[in-house]
């Protein structure tokens, strides 16, 4: 990765992002030293401008920012940084430092479908969506339909948390079943996009 750090001085933006929700957690900047050591540990480090020193995010609090990825955008000056967090990451006791709660959105369900895309590719053994898609689209369709029965006498009969339950397993397997078919759950998401543009003309 080519990293510009001369052009603010030997410091550059590091974004940070959860790699689940996708919610902006915190900005912070490092040189050279705190992203190799940063790279080196697995846990996000920062140079402190007003201390002129390293500090690991957690070394006191113990909230550490466990990395998972890193990215630099076109002009090689800023770090998109993903990150599982060790609870709230604000020195203020919130999640962000914009007070937000972090909790996953509907963008979870790209990363959720880039792991059963990341399943569908290298098809580890002794994982559920490995067996799903072994079986073949019929069995996964038997699937939807039977979480989709599910769901609806869980609507119908059952407690708030069985409805949520039974609609995350409809959910899963349908996507699933739209991996198979070379599709993704954004595809669904494109179409009733086009159906509210088209109910509001």
């Amino acid at each position: 990765m080519k990293l510009d750090f001369e052009k603010m001085g030997g410091l550059i933006p590091a974004i940070v992002q959860d790699a689940n929700t996708r919610k902006v957690l915190m900005l912070g900047f490092m040189n050279e030293e705190a992203y190799q050591k940063t790279v080196d540990t697995k846990k996000v480090t920062f140079y402190s401008r007003t201390r002129k020193t390293l500090w690991t995010k957690g070394e006191t609090s113990g909230h550490f920012l466990n990395l998972v990825s890193m990215a630099v955008d076109c002009d090689n000056d800023t770090l998109l940084v993903q990150v599982n967090p060790v609870g709230p990451v604000c020195h203020t006791g919130t999640d962000t430092c914009w007070g937000d709660t972090n909790t996953a959105d509907v963008t979870f369900l790209s990363s959720l479908q880039d792991l059963i895309e990341q399943r569908k590719k290298e098809m580890p053994e002794g994982s559920y969506t490995t067996k799903l898609l072994t079986e073949g689209v019929n069995r996964m369709a038997q699937m939807v339909g039977e979480e989709a029965l599910s769901t609806l006498i869980s609507a119908t009969h059952g407690t708030d948390e069985q409805v949520i339950n039974e609609s995350a397993d409809l959910l899963y397997h349908l996507m699933v079943l739209l991996s198979s078919k070379n599709m993704r759950i954004e595809d669904v998401v494109a179409e009733l996009h086009r159906r509210r543009h088209e109910a509001s003309k």
